[in-house]
C-alpha cells in the first residue's frame, strides 16, 4: 500500500504516520497545508512551519499546500494536490471529529483514493500514554480552553500532565486529546524521527488563549 500523509507535525498526525509505517505502508510523501485562516476548523495552524524540520527528520518529501481562509473553499487546493500524487490513499490523524473526517473521505472519493484513519474512535486518553510511552515528545504549541493557562505553552506531555488533563477534564470537560479545539500540539521528537527539533519561541497569549511563536528551529 503506497499512500501520502496528511501532516501537521502535531501528536495525531505524527501517529497515525507511524502506525501506517508499522502496518508496512510505503508513505511516499506528507502533505501539510498552510491555511490563511488562524482559526481554521480543518487544518492546524499554530507552528505548523515546523513540518518542514519534521520531515526531514523522518526522511520523507513534503508537500505544501496553501489554502484561502474561507471555509469549504479551503479544501479545493488540497484536493487538486492529492489527485497529482501516485497513491492509494491518504492517512490522517482523525480521531473523533466528524467534521474533518467527513470532508477528507469526500476529498479522497473525489480524487479517486482511499481514506485512512487509524486512530478514528479509539479512547484518546489511552491513545496520549501510548504516544508517551513511545517516546513521542509532544509539544503544546496551542492554548484554547478554560484551565489551560499559559504556563502549558511550551510543555511537553508526560504522564503527571497527563494525570494534569484527567482533571482538567473532570473539572471543565475538556478533551484530553484537544479534539474540541482545546489545545494544539507539535511532535518535537519520537521513534520516526531520526533527529529531535529543537526550539527557540516565544509565548503569545490574550485573555483566555495563545499560542507559540516560533523565533528559531533547527535539527539537534
Amino acid at each position: 500500500m503506497k499512500v501520502a500523509a496528511l501532516f501537521s507535525g502535531g501528536k495525531d498526525s505524527s501517529y497515525a504516520v507511524f502506525i501506517a509505517q508499522h502496518y508496512g505502508w510505503e508513505v511516499s510523501h506528507l502533505v501539510t497545508v498552510f491555511s490563511q485562516s488562524p482559526e481554521s476548523y480543518m487544518y492546524h495552524v499554530p507552528a505548523v512551519e515546523l513540518t518542514r524540520l519534521a520531515a526531514q527528520s523522518m526522511g520523507l518529501p513534503l508537500v505544501e499546500v496553501v489554502t484561502p481562509p474561507e471555509p469549504e473553499v479551503e479544501l479545493i487546493p488540497l484536493k487538486e494536490t492529492l489527485a497529482k500524487l501516485d497513491v492509494d490513499g491518504i492517512v490522517s490523524g482523525a480521531l473523533a471529529s466528524e467534521y474533518q473526517r467527513r470532508r477528507l473521505d469526500q476529498i479522497c472519493q473525489d480524487a479517486g483514493i482511499k481514506s485512512f484513519a487509524p486512530l478514528w474512535h479509539k479512547n484518546p486518553r489511552e491513545l496520549l500514554g501510548d504516544m508517551v510511552d513511545q517516546g513521542f515528545e509532544i509539544m503544546i504549541v496551542g492554548c484554547m480552553a478554560e484551565g489551560l493557562d499559559e504556563k502549558w505553552l511550551g510543555r511537553v506531555l508526560d504522564q503527571k500532565a497527563l494525570a494534569e488533563l484527567d482533571k482538567l477534564h473532570d473539572k471543565y470537560g475538556i478533551h484530553v486529546a484537544g479534539e474540541g479545539g482545546e489545545y494544539e500540539s507539535m511532535v518535537i521528537g519520537g521513534p520516526h524521527m531520526k533527529r529531535r527539533i529543537c526550539v527557540d519561541y516565544e509565548k503569545e497569549w490574550r485573555v483566555h488563549s495563545g499560542k507559540i511563536n516560533v523565533k528559531k528551529a533547527w535539527l539537534e
